[in-house]
């Protein structure tokens, strides 16, 4: 039975990170992963150009996910994680929303450094291991029978993107170890809609505008798709819907509910009473235009017969011949329009919601506060945020304070 300082399940960037960090002053890590490759879910990041991390400040990175992951992100902060990478020669730029890629937008070439890092480091690796069972005897964890370790991190991630290896098999080995799981979610997931009028408009992209969902709200860009709704506006919105919504993919689903909508505010720099004054006084000014035609001021062309058709408003009736009635109904849409949800496009959903309880966990060393020298890093933990690169530096900070903990120790 071989034997290691630290046993480290799961190859993604939380696992991977942990493992560099507990090597920097032992050659006693091993690094498992159950598929045949290292980081594959980090290589689907941003659309394989690699989202890496967020540029906002780590106040705003913890506003949008959880105090807790307050002493992981001040221990290996952004900035940390970019100058590790700029230390092997990656260069970065900051982009929309300050998501930072690296500028040759290769995630290939960041798995390329993590991996080359830990052969330097001589972490063991074991590609295509399944965990079956951990036991804890004495003071070392027994791994399927085969490896010894003084020390674990689990860092499995969480349910979604099965392909990648996350597949919940974490969930059981936390439970064998009496941890509570709480509920269990998809998170940044595309919206399902059946209306045919609307992805028709495949393709269509929505920018400059608020899209809504009961107190939660982002004025990231909204994309509409064969299947409904994604863009960074809806994800980050749909880990609220998500949320709200009654049902554990670990235990049970229940129906969508028949009456969701979420609701897109096309102008939303002016107030309704803004946008109503200034209609009232380009209409005689606009009096031969035809609807349709005065809303490209207000609308993406693409989208303007849609808009008319939702409301059941005639577009090809100038703006001298509009009704009262008329003219308040695409005001108020403008404002305020809403779109039916039919459900949760799960196959796609980018993040787990839920995971091991963060009063479960000490925070300032990421060890179970239940089985000593048992650790978490990554998705697996409860905390999850919003799109843009903060989750993946939820799994870099996390991790690498575990292996940084680890490595400290005799």
């Amino acid at each position: 039975m071989k034997e290691f300082k630290v046993a480290i399940i799961g190859g993604g960037p939380a696992g991977m990170i942990a493992a560099i960090a507990a090597s920097k002053n032992s050659d006693s890590v091993i690094l498992l992963e159950k598929t045949d490759s290292l980081g594959k879910k980090l290589l689907l990041t941003g659309g394989g150009r690699c989202n890496i991390t967020n540029g906002s400040s780590i106040k705003e990175h913890l506003k949008l996910s959880n105090n807790f992951l307050k002493h992981s992100f001040y221990s290996f902060s952004n900035d940390d994680l970019l100058d590790f990478f700029k230390s092997k020669g990656i260069d970065f730029q900051e982009e929309s929303y300050k998501n930072v890629f690296p500028k040759n937008k290769n995630a290939q070439d960041i798995l390329n450094v993590l991996e080359n890092t830990l052969n330097n480091l001589n972490v063991d690796i074991e590609l295509s291991f399944k965990v079956g069972k951990i036991i804890k005897k004495n003071d070392y964890f027994i791994i399927n029978d085969t490896i010894k370790a003084r020390n674990i991190i689990i860092a499995t991630g969480g349910i979604t993107y099965p392909s990648t290896g996350s597949s919940g098999d974490g969930y059981k080995i936390v439970k064998t170890f009496n941890h509570d799981i709480s509920e269990i979610k998809y998170g940044l997931v595309p919206l399902v809609s059946k209306n045919l009028y609307l992805t028709a408009l495949s393709g269509t992209p929505l920018d400059n505008i608020l899209v809504k969902y009961k107190k939660s709200s982002s004025s990231k860009t909204v994309l509409i798709s064969h299947f409904g709704l994604t863009g960074p506006g809806i994800l980050d919105l749909s880990s609220e819907i998500s949320k709200n919504l009654t049902y554990d993919i670990l235990n049970y689903e229940t129906k969508f509910p028949d009456n969701l909508n979420i609701s897109i505010d096309f102008q939303p720099k002016i107030n309704r009473d803004e946008l109503n004054n200034k209609i009232i006084n380009e209409i005689p000014l606009n009096g031969k235009t035809k609807i349709k035609n005065y809303l490209k001021t207000y609308l993406s062309n693409k989208l303007i017969d849609f808009f008319l058709n939702e409301i059941n408003v005639n577009g090809d009736n100038t703006l001298s011949n509009i009704s009262k009635k008329d003219k308040n109904k695409i005001i108020e849409n403008l404002k305020g329009f809403n779109i039916k949800i039919d459900g949760l496009y799960k196959d796609l959903s980018k993040v787990t919601i839920g995971g091991i309880p963060t009063n479960e966990i000490n925070p300032k060393t990421m060890e179970s506060k239940i089985v000593k020298n048992l650790y978490f890093a990554g998705e697996i933990l409860e905390p999850a945020s919003i799109s843009g690169g903060y989750n993946l530096q939820i799994a870099f900070s996390t991790g690498h304070l575990a292996g940084s903990v680890i490595n400290e120790k005799n």
